[in-house]
């Protein structure tokens, strides 16, 4: 484990020159500044109740201003979103053409990106040129590991400086090493299990709510989760405002889930398959583990579910395509402390397929709810929001997880986000030239915008920014690349000052324009940029829905 390190840190030092920014970008990727808007043509029409975006206008090189179609009380949080991280104009011209994208992402932040070694480790250099507090080692590499045992080792031996995602059994061990620091990680995230009532007998909202009564919950949390952990009386963890109003989710009953079984036709039940991704989250401490044991519940209701483990993201894709024909066991970690973070993305009108056919209940409670900065009518409406998921079953909120990061105890800077974006730049890994962070697994992709999994978003913020990000280890929103964004009277129109003289890694320098194109390419379906892995950009969701959704890309079949 040492050589590795050694290795990484050895192939790091000879690449640190090339960080330094301050050059001009290549001429292929070369663009002015121009004051535009986007739709090229004028503000999109809002329809009666619709929500979401109606342009983007860059009025000069340091003023971006946003109009919605309805008020978004959580708009500033969701542009924090490391999936909303701003990219130059030229370089989303260069390389979403060539697909390079995906896999060479080029921002502004504290570190740039160096090298993938494909199936080994990421190598991220510090940017001399970065306009804010300089990364304070040289070097960052980020590598992926399965197996908690495995991360810890390599933690224990100094091949690493940091692990992710700590197994719950090693909590103690770790507390009581003075060579080491644990430091939890609040659980602001959900278990899930999920079904798509697209396929039989998922239609069927009796079979929905028999699963819902068969399953332990508490089970889970008392066998194979940390303390901290809680069952989920609601998807949203309660400790978010507004998260928790409405009725607590089901209670266990064998009996009544079985009489509901047989009253939608199977009364011995039915075989149907469990799909998951063998990757440990907070949410999931052990998958397989906690798998097989939902595997156990549900058969004291005839209900024989056969394990699917899938590849990580092909279950991801899979799961927001909504091809996964079975039940699936998948979960969140929150991006922004906001009912919104959590209900729309899901459960929203611009939600993906992941379960199906949506539910008009619940799809405009959420809308009116987004969209109203009174209290009062926020606790109301998320109240029958939350009630409506619970009558219409589109999947069953399981635990909210807590769980813990470890670092070498000389790491200055160490610290956990209850968001999971933990920024390595802040961190002294006891004056060794390198920080080496292990987490669970390998990004599927480095575009972000694209991007759901929490690997991908760890490497893409420590390299790029939006114009908002959250403070260190905390979930409130800072400035970044906008210096504020400021919000009409009726929170319609939001114009938003930008920082000056921002260098791009590539040498390009930040403007307004780069803004602009990098909303509008995700935006709207036709754009000549809007390309990504899946190029289904599901996280936009939480914004606007798409323009010219004709063009968007479909799952495959």
């Amino acid at each position: 484990m040492k050589n590795l390190r050694i290795g990484a840190i050895s192939a790091a030092i000879l690449m640190v020159a090339a960080a330094c920014g301050g050059s001009s970008a290549p001429a292929a990727e070369s663009v002015d500044f121009s004051a535009r808007s986007w739709p090229e043509a004028g503000a999109v029409a809002c329809a009666a109740g619709a929500t979401g975006l109606s342009q983007i206008t860059s009025v000069d090189e340091s003023t971006v201003v946003f109009k919605l179609c309805a008020p978004d009380v959580a708009f500033t949080q969701k542009l924090a979103l490391t999936n909303f991280v701003v990219n130059d104009s030229g370089y989303l011209k260069a390389h979403t053409a060539d697909g390079s994208i995906v896999e060479k992402p080029n921002g502004t932040g504290p570190f740039s990106f160096k090298a993938w070694e494909k199936g080994s480790q990421i190598v991220l250099n510090r940017f001399d040129g970065y306009w804010g507090t300089k990364a304070k080692a040289k070097t960052a590499v980020i590598q992926w590991q399965d197996e908690a045992a495995a991360r810890l080792l390599s933690l224990q031996s100094g091949a690493a400086d940091a692990i992710d995602n700590v197994a719950p059994t090693d909590f103690a061990a770790i507390s009581a090493d003075s060579t080491l620091s644990l430091k939890a990680r609040e659980g602001l995230n959900i278990l899930y299990l999920g079904m798509n009532n697209a396929f039989k007998p998922f239609d069927d909202v009796r079979v929905r709510k028999a699963i819902a009564l068969a399953v332990d919950r508490q089970r889970l949390v008392d066998t194979f989760y940390p303390g901290g952990s809680v069952v989920a009386t609601h998807f949203t963890p309660c400790s978010i405002e507004f998260a928790c109003e409405g009725d607590d989710w089901y209670a266990q009953d064998i009996a009544a889930a079985k009489a509901l079984l047989a009253e939608a036709g199977y009364p011995n039940g039915f075989k149907t398959t469990l799909a998951l991704r063998d990757k440990v989250r907070g949410y999931l401490p052990a998958p397989v583990d906690v798998a097989t044991d939902i595997q156990a519940q549900l058969k004291a209701i005839g209900i024989d579910a056969t394990l699917d483990v899938q590849e990580s993201t092909t279950f991801l894709d899979n799961s927001s395509a909504g091809k996964l024909t079975g039940l699936h066991l998948l979960g969140w970690g929150a991006d922004y402390p906001d009912p919104t973070n959590f209900l729309d993305y899901h459960f929203g009108a611009n939600s993906s397929v992941q379960f199906g056919a949506k539910f008009d209940a619940i799809t405009s409670a959420l809308s009116k709810a987004g969209a109203t900065a009174d209290p009062a009518q926020r606790k109301a409406l998320y109240a029958e929001a939350n009630n409506a998921i619970r009558e219409n079953i589109p999947m069953i909120p399981m635990v909210h997880g807590g769980s813990g990061v470890a670092f070498k105890a000389d790491v200055a800077g160490a610290h956990s986000s209850p968001l999971g974006n933990e920024e390595l730049s802040v961190m002294d890994p006891g004056g060794r030239d390198s920080i080496v962070w292990i987490q669970n697994g390998e990004p599927g992709g480095l575009y972000c915008a694209d991007e759901t999994d929490g690997e991908s978003l760890r490497v893409c913020g420590q390299v790029q920014e939006g114009l908002f990000g959250f403070k260190t280890g905390t979930a409130e929103v800072k400035p970044l690349l906008a210096t504020k964004c400021d919000a009409s009277a009726d929170l319609l129109t939001w114009t938003c000052t930008l920082q000056k003289g921002v260098k791009f890694h590539n040498g390009a320098t930040f403007d307004a324009s780069d803004v602009l194109d990098t909303f509008a390419s995700i935006w709207d379906c036709s754009h000549p940029y809007h390309k990504g892995r899946t190029s289904m950009f599901e996280y936009w969701g939480l914004i606007s829905g798409f323009l010219n959704p004709d063009a968007c890309a479909k799952p495959a079949e």
